[in-house]
């Protein structure tokens, strides 16, 4: 057997290390405020190989959503946990309640808001978890209490793959 054989070999019946379970309590996780959004990060990608994110996000009445936009390289979920929240999706609505899971693919307009007088709960997927990153840097960018220019926040989503669905407006 040649010595990278015998490497080979060696290295092969070694125990392999287990992977790291993560759990986050109802009270634990990284918060994320923008606006009257309150987020918490459930997974951020690190314990998933960045293949997934997750994240919390209770929407205040009458929170508007961000502009109608497309994703070029991540799938998302939202899974209404309470309340309502109303879906655009190119120029139809969707109002979603809780129990409803929406899927929105790579290319498809979305947005989404609360257009109720009544807080709304949503559990957020993010696969590849590259989104998770977009809404911190969001959080920095308002953190001196200054509203993020239409310009700043269309540049802050090129960065992200994401572009806005300019034919829906």
């Amino acid at each position: 057997m040649t010595d990278e054989a015998k490497s080979s070999a060696s290295q092969a019946s070694e125990p392999q290390a287990v992977p790291a379970v993560s759990v986050v309590g109802p009270d634990d996780g990284e918060r994320i405020v923008l606006g009257t959004t309150r987020m918490r990060v459930l997974e951020d990608g690190s314990h998933t190989g960045h293949r997934l994110g997750v994240t919390e996000s209770v929407l205040a009445p009458y929170t508007p959503g961000p502009p109608q936009h497309r994703h070029a390289e991540h799938d998302e979920g939202f899974y209404i946990v309470s309340g309502t929240v109303r879906f655009t999706v190119g120029d139809k609505n969707h109002d979603a309640t809780a129990g409803t899971f929406v899927t929105v693919p790579p290319g498809a307009p979305h947005t989404f808001a609360n257009v109720t007088d009544r807080p709304a709960v949503m559990l957020s997927v993010f696969t590849p978890d590259l989104y998770v990153q977009y809404f911190r840097d969001l959080q920095s960018m308002t953190a001196d209490g200054r509203p993020l220019t239409p310009e700043e926040g269309m540049h802050v989503m090129s960065r992200y793959a994401t572009e806005p669905a300019a034919d829906f407006g």
